[in-house]
Parts: C-alpha cells; structure tokens; sequence
C-alpha cells in the first residue's frame, strides 16, 4: 500500500467568492459601515449616522417591550425581563427599574470596555427606558400572549441586533454578553443570550404564579434569540462541497458557469490506489447547493460527494475580515 501523498493547494480560482460583480450586492446591507473611514470628515458622519441608528433601535425596543411583551406578563429575560417581574411588585415604571439595574453594569462596562464605548450604551439604555415608560402609557396591541410573544420577540431583537450593528448595546446583559464573547469568541450572541434569559424566565413563573405566562415568555425568548442571530450574522450559512471525481475539468466548469460560485482545485492521491485526482473544493450558498449536487450527478454518477454546512465565512462575497465580532 502507497502512503497517501501530501495534498498541494492549486486555486484555479477563489472558492469563498462570487465575481467582481456580485461582491456587492452579498455585502452586509449597513451602508454606515462601508463609509471610507479616512479623514475626521468621514468619521464624524459616521459616528453621526450611528446614533440615529440606535434611536432608531431604541423606539423598536421601546415598542417591543411597552406594548407587546410587558403589558402581557411576559418577561422576556435579562434587565427588561426582571424590571417586569419587579414592575409587579415594585410602585416604579418597567423602564425606570430597567435604568436603575443598569447602574452597576455601567460600572462594569466603564471597566471592561472604557468610557468611549460606555457612552455610548448609556446613550441607548436611557432612550430604551424612556421608550418603553412612553410606549407603555398606550394600551397593548393585543393581548393575545401567543402573538404577543411571536411579534415582541422579533421586535425585540431587531431593535438590539440594530444597537449592536451601530457599535453599543442597550446595557444589561448585553454588556456581559460582549464580555463573554471577546473571551468565548466561537458562541454566538444569541445562544449566550439566551441562556442567560432563561433564569429570568424561569423566575417569573414563580413571582406571577402562572407558568403558562412563563412559557410563552420562553417562546419570546427563543424567537429573540433566532431573529437576533440573523440580524446579526445575516443568512451567510453556506454549504462546504468536497467532489472527488474522474470528471472534475467538467464539473468544474459547470459550477463555475452555471451557479457563478468559486472553484478551487486539491491535488489529492489514494492511499490504496495511489492514483492521483483533482478534489474540487467548493463553498456556495444554500439555495444552490441542490443545483450544484445535480451538476455532479449528471457529470459523474460514481463522484465521491461530500456536503456539509458552513458558517462564519470570510472572504470575497461574504463577511469581511476587518469587521468587529458581534
């Protein structure tokens, strides 16, 4: 038996990219982001439009949480979640305990983080709670806890993935979850989010004797947590291609001219036959890998295929490199 040889890197082209062309419209769609930085000019329009941006993200919390989640006993974990069980309890608006709480994770943050980033947080915590003590003074859109839970949640979560997107958070658990994630980069925030809301939720079944109210709050939680992921991240899953083949010239450029994806070649052998073969590598997006799956079928049904899904890509046509993990 031959010992396998060492596989030799040949790109024939970039397998994490699309064309030139289609470089941006995969861009993230936060025109702020992509401003040339250079000058204090740029910098200062940025930082400007940043702020709108989490007033922005600051009155859909507001909504989320004044005329959704907390009119409906639903505590939707972390600071907010806690003001509404204490709002029951305590003769003090839900966004005015939000603020209070917020106090010695402020000082926490001005630690960790230091003031340039503190303030702007401070900035969007005391707009939230404004938002959700004015929004609140207004009936619920409905009280239906389901649909409650369903469209609060979402809400929710667009408002703090925009206050992420723009460089701060709304304070909270928001804070410590970006301490967690600078020293646990590989969690995503909504899963760390999320197992932090769990405890509040779980408190609130007992401090409103109602666990059914509590459920539905999990489900607020749990739908946050999946709409905050994609805000955050987008729908940048792909799908990672291994195609070992007699036929690769031909799969190769079918892939390349029908699905307008990036190709690249291994140089491979078999460690039984010692024969050598080109591995195609391949990363493309999910709606075509049905596409890509019949190219190599039609090409050569005896093609040793392998799929498997991709996330965090960096690279042409999909994240970039340079961008602060949120």
């Amino acid at each position: 038996m031959k010992e396998e040889k060492a596989l030799k890197k040949t790109t024939k082209r970039e397998a994490s990219g699309t064309d030139a062309g289609n470089v941006e419209k995969a861009k993230r769609n936060m025109p702020w982001k992509t401003m040339p930085t250079n000058g204090s000019k740029h910098r200062g329009v940025r930082r400007v439009l940043d702020y709108v941006v989490m007033t922005l993200a600051a009155a859909i919390y507001g909504i989320a949480i004044g005329l959704f989640l907390d009119p409906n006993m639903l505590a939707p974990g972390g600071v907010a979640g806690t003001a509404v069980i204490l709002n029951r309890v305590l003769p003090l608006e839900t966004g005015t305990l939000m603020l209070i709480m917020n106090v010695p994770i402020f000082l926490f943050g001005l630690w960790q983080f230091g003031l340039k980033f503190m303030i702007s947080t401070i900035f969007s915590t005391t707009l939230a709670s404004t938002f959700v003590n004015l929004f609140s003074q207004y009936p619920a859109v409905t009280k239906e806890p389901l649909l409650a839970a369903l469209v609060g949640g979402s809400l929710s979560a667009v408002g703090l993935g925009l206050t992420f997107h723009a460089g701060s958070t709304t304070g909270g658990t928001d804070i410590i979850v970006k301490y967690l994630r600078q020293k646990m980069p590989y969690l995503k925030t909504g899963i760390l989010m999320l197992g932090l809301d769990v405890i509040v939720v779980t408190a609130s079944a007992f401090v409103f004797g109602d666990v059914e109210r509590a459920l539905y709050a999990g489900i607020s939680v749990g739908v946050t947590s999946f709409v905050l992921d994609l805000v955050l991240y987008g729908r940048d899953g792909a799908k990672l291609i291994y195609i070992i083949s007699d036929h690769p010239e031909e799969i190769a450029k079918r892939l390349l001219e029908e699905l307008d994806v990036g190709v690249t070649y291994f140089e491979g052998a078999g460690a039984y036959s010692g024969k050598e073969k080109q591995v195609i590598f391949c990363v493309l997006r999910k709606p075509l890998s049905p596409r890509a799956e019949a190219i190599v079928k039609e090409e050569d049904p005896k093609a040793f295929l392998i799929v498997t899904n991709a996330t965090e890509i960096y690279g042409e046509g999909y994240k970039s490199y340079f961008g602060e993990k949120l």
